[in-house]
């Protein structure tokens, strides 16, 4: 069990992986800095202990922190939640972080060889649906993300948040080069489907994705695939939608796609 250490000076330096998270050029979870991980509330600090990214440090209220304390062998440190805002930079409504380093990434061949159901992204840079896609995928049976160029950093405290920790539980890698890396997918026996709101592509209710091996490749909101990921495609499939709607959140397409490829397996 983690000793719970009190904490009362907000310049207390065994604070500081968790101070000023609002400053850009502080913040701890960017790759070009420390590149820590960073998990907000108990719920998302418990998947943290159970993946594979060492805890480094937990930091909460003690009613938050009493919770966790037992099953984490780091530093736990309580303060009251005025505290937490002036160290943290913001009032924190989960109550508790952890820290935790970051994990090994795995080969894409690795991924490749022990994947049925993939996702390959391309230029999906915005946190929140990042962190929605792969709260998605692992609710619905992708095992892993290929991450193609242009797209944010997975581990990003907003995208750990928004996926409620399961960006923690679906491995990545970035996959290059770009498109030609899809024809590692192919070799393996993967389907590699496209989705697109474009009208010629092949209705999703009519695609007759079988029960092979796929790879979802979806891109940014707005722009969407570029023609060179489209042509790398085997085909483009496009989700049927009402008159006047001309496309989804990229999550909620996702969520779509990976829905209607786990019950063509049950």
């Amino acid at each position: 069990m983690g000793e719970i250490v009190e904490v009362r000076d907000v310049d207390d330096p065994r604070l500081a992986e968790f101070r000023d998270l609002t400053v850009a050029d502080r913040r701890p979870d960017r790759p070009g800095g420390r590149g820590l991980v960073i998990a907000e509330g108990v719920t998302v600090v418990r998947r943290l202990l159970d993946s594979p990214y060492p805890p480094r440090a937990l930091f909460g209220v003690r009613a938050k922190v009493s919770e966790l304390a037992a099953d984490i062998a780091a530093p736990c440190y309580a303060g009251s939640a005025e505290l937490m805002a002036q160290v943290v930079g913001f009032h924190l409504n989960r109550g508790v972080l952890a820290t935790a380093d970051r994990a090994p990434v795995p080969s894409v061949s690795e991924l490749i060889a022990r994947s049925h159901h993939l996702v390959v992204l391309e230029g999906v840079n915005d946190h929140e649906n990042l962190g929605a896609l792969f709260r998605n995928a692992a609710a619905l049976g992708v095992d892993a993300a290929l991450l193609g160029p242009g797209c944010a950093d997975p581990l990003y405290r907003r995208s750990v948040r928004v996926s409620m920790g399961h960006v923690l539980r679906v491995p990545f890698a970035p996959l290059r080069p770009w498109p030609a890396g899809l024809e590692a997918l192919r070799a393996a026996g993967f389907r590699v489907a496209a989705l697109t709101p474009a009208v010629d592509a092949v209705p999703l209710t009519q695609a007759g994705l079988g029960t092979g091996r796929l790879a979802w490749l979806l891109g940014a909101e707005g722009p969407g695939l570029s023609p060179e990921a489209l042509a790398a495609a085997d085909l483009t499939v496009r989700i049927p939608m009402a008159p006047g709607v001309d496309s989804l959140n990229i999550a909620t397409a996702a969520a779509i796609a990976f829905a209607s490829a786990r019950a063509r397996l049950q």
